[in-house]
């Protein structure tokens, strides 16, 4: 059984994301207008995905992103680089007073029955000044490229990023690389140039260049515009609005191979019930439920797509990748920050636990 995707056998680049970088200021368990002292993540929605590969799946992979010449940026790029993932920047100046900027999200880490807080300040963000032109996509994929990965939350930062989007994935796919988005749908973002309908129009045009789309039925309802199912969910954990919806995706979409989301109850800040389901060529896969003990949360979806993506390169039957995905984010929320802590080993020995029921 296969996943329907063509998936080059080798390239120069494993993977190349396209995204924002952000530093995330954590200040633990303490709610911030209390906090002392914070923890500095580095972090971006589509970056995380390259980190995570090329640190604990070990694979070559790229960012393309904006970078500021500022302590910031130094920080930041420091940390791409201590990932073992290769910078293709667009660099600019710091005017040393109001930017442009590396973006900031703070967020503490909840407790108990107290949820996590996140906000932004995204002000005269470099990454959002991106547009199409920017980079040479010939000459960045030029030794080869067999993925190419990009999401909502670069979507969502203006007029331009989007544009950008949908001309890195028409080079990829003229370069032969499998091309993946996920919806990452963040209503904060939009709404404050575009709104829901701008959103739905954007994000439409974008999927008509994808392969792979990672998002669960709300990104699915507000991103795509997908109406939802009829059939109610007796719980978070209930695959069958997910595959309720999948119908109308494919209607849609018919160029798209794969769907796939987690799957998450939340009963205290740090005890989560996990699992995680995919619709792959016409089939569905449901992975193992297990109880999570969450030190932060943040990250785990990014940690699910990316133990997916890395199970179909490698080609791995769809069970299998998506039992890597399903262990992968849950083992990273058991870790302080976004992107990976792990190593593949312990991903492996995790997966086993568990098996990818397949419904038919």
């Amino acid at each position: 059984m296969s996943s329907g995707l063509n998936i080059r056998p080798e390239g120069a680049l494993d993977l190349v994301s396209l995204g924002a970088l952000v530093n995330r200021l954590d200040p633990g368990i303490i709610p911030f207008r209390k906090a002392t002292e914070c923890k500095i993540h580095v972090s971006g929605g589509e970056f995380n995905v390259a980190a995570n590969l090329a640190d604990c799946f070990r694979l070559n992979t790229a960012i393309v992103s904006a970078m500021v010449d500022y302590p910031v940026g130094d920080l930041i790029g420091e940390r791409v680089k201590a990932m073992g993932v290769k910078p293709y920047y667009k660099r600019f100046k710091h005017n040393g007073v109001n930017g442009p900027n590396m973006a900031t999200v703070y967020s503490d880490q909840g407790h108990g029955v107290r949820p996590p807080v996140v906000f932004y300040n995204r002000s005269n963000e470099a990454a959002a000044q991106l547009k199409p032109g920017d980079f040479d996509w010939n000459a960045i994929f030029a030794g080869g490229v067999r993925w190419f990965h990009s999401g909502g939350i670069f979507a969502a930062l203006s007029e331009t990023t989007g544009e950008l989007i949908i001309e890195g994935m028409k080079a990829a796919k003229k370069a032969g690389a499998v091309v993946s988005f996920d919806l990452n749908f963040r209503e904060k973002l939009w709404s404050i140039w575009g709104g829901a309908q701008k959103a739905a129009e954007v994000i439409g045009r974008i999927v008509q260049n994808v392969d792979v789309l990672v998002g669960n039925e709300e990104d699915l309802q507000k991103g795509l515009g997908i109406p939802g199912p009829e059939v109610a969910a007796t719980s978070a954990l209930d695959p069958k609005v997910f595959f309720g919806m999948i119908d109308k995706v494919s209607a849609k979409y018919p160029q798209v191979k794969v769907v796939a989301t987690t799957l998450r109850e939340v009963h205290l800040t740090n005890r989560h019930s996990w699992s995680a389901v995919a619709w792959m060529n016409g089939k569905s896969y449901i992975a193992p439920m297990c109880e999570l003990g969450v030190l932060d949360r943040v990250g785990g979806g990014d940690g699910f797509a990316s133990g997916l993506f890395y199970g179909l390169l490698a080609g791995e039957t769809p069970e299998e990748a998506v039992k890597l995905g399903w262990a992968h984010g849950a083992l990273l929320t058991t870790t302080p920050g976004d992107t990976t802590m792990v190593t593949l080993e312990q991903v492996r020995a995790f997966a086993k636990g568990g098996s990818a029921r397949i419904q038919r």
